[in-house]
């Protein structure tokens, strides 16, 4: 889908009443015959699952994989006004549950035809699908020649899954040969969110691809690793934007991290159960309603593997919580194109995940 220009989306927007100003999409009602309307990102008209900025504009600031609006509308058309800092960022656009098309974002700011069609009651959720590193995407807001409706009410039961690339759906969708595509990212059908759709529950995916818990994928302890993203709306070392945990409590954690800190081989033991160990009290402080489950993630496997099991099984033995417990990753090995599970691995990975998570949760 090609953007279209500001002026060629006022020249739209006017001719079906609609109302856009100053470049930036205002809360208003069009009177008269044939009433428009356009929304704020961040207003009461939309709902938002996911680690959000507000802005003071009323706009909504995105970073990690996932993280979804979700808009009601009756109406012909919905447009969407966005802007991102890289040319790498994609959306998702799921109408009524389907799949529509997915939004590649411009460098810049821009506005976005997402739906076009005969008179209907619709649901739309815009998903971010793409990585921190490949942009900072700030969702402005939504028009229609419509009208808005109150947004629909989200699950009551929330998952916050913390993790890698494999938890953010690197080379999910993948389509080899050729250099790695930015698209080919696909939290929607990774693991985590897979699992959410199982348990009828909301997902935030915090997540960062080549990090872990105590150093990066090269051997690096001074990016944002998992103890220092975990706080963060934004994980942008130029420009970082904390996170308030008190705007999402969830009922189940879920801990998949250890993958790039044993690329360089295995850490020093007692450094990674020490960090693990002051991480999960800092969770079980931060969301004392929460389960916590730690387990490996999909692609180690043989003595890294069983090193980090050993790790998290004396990080549960120091922790002596009732609340934090261990379920086992399978090795899933990806493809000769690339180590990251594929599609078909990330469902089978849900499936393994979905019934002890049921029974732990009673759910």
């Amino acid at each position: 889908m090609m953007p279209w220009s500001h002026g060629e989306v006022l020249r739209r927007l006017a001719a079906r009443w609609w109302c856009v100003g100053a470049g930036v999409v205002a809360a208003l009602v069009c009177g008269g015959a044939g009433a428009a309307e356009a929304v704020l990102a961040g207003g009461d008209s939309v709902a938002l699952m996911g680690r959000v900025v507000d802005t003071a504009e009323g706009a909504v600031r995105v970073a990690y994989p996932g993280v979804s609006s979700f808009v009601r509308f009756d109406g012909r058309e919905l447009v969407l006004d966005a802007s991102s800092t890289g040319d790498r960022s994609y959306l998702d656009v799921i109408v009524d549950g389907q799949l529509v098309d997915t939004v590649h974002l411009s460098r810049g700011r821009a506005s976005y035809r997402l739906v076009h069609g005969a008179p209907a009651l619709r649901t739309v959720q815009v998903l971010h699908r793409s990585e921190t590193w490949h942009g900072i995407v700030t969702l402005h807001g939504f028009a229609t020649d419509g009208r808005v409706l109150a947004p629909p009410s989200l699950p009551a039961r929330r998952l916050l899954f913390l993790g890698d690339s494999v938890t953010c759906g690197e080379a999910l969708e993948r389509t080899p040969p050729g250099p790695k595509q930015p698209v080919w990212w696909n939290p929607r059908l990774s693991y985590g969110m897979l699992v959410g759709a199982a348990l009828d529950a909301q997902v935030q995916l915090v997540c960062h691809g080549g990090r872990g818990l105590v150093r990066s994928w090269n051997g690096r302890t001074d990016d944002f690793n998992l103890d220092r993203f975990y706080g963060l709306a934004i994980a942008d070392a130029a420009a970082p934007a904390a996170w308030d945990q008190r705007r999402y409590a969830p009922d189940l954690i879920v801990s998949a991290i250890g993958t790039n800190d044993f690329s360089q081989g295995i850490p020093d033991r007692a450094r990674y159960v020490d960090t693990y160990v002051a991480f999960v009290r800092t969770l079980l402080r931060d969301h004392p309603q929460a389960q916590i489950v730690l387990t490996e993630g999909a692609i180690l496997d043989g003595e890294k593997k069983a090193a980090l099991t050993g790790c998290i099984t004396a990080t549960l033995a120091r922790i002596g919580s009732a609340r934090v417990h261990y379920i086992p990753s399978r090795h899933y090995p990806g493809d000769p194109a690339d180590a990251h599970p594929t599609r078909a691995q990330h469902a089978q990975m849900a499936s393994d995940f979905v019934p002890p998570l049921r029974q732990l949760m009673s759910w």
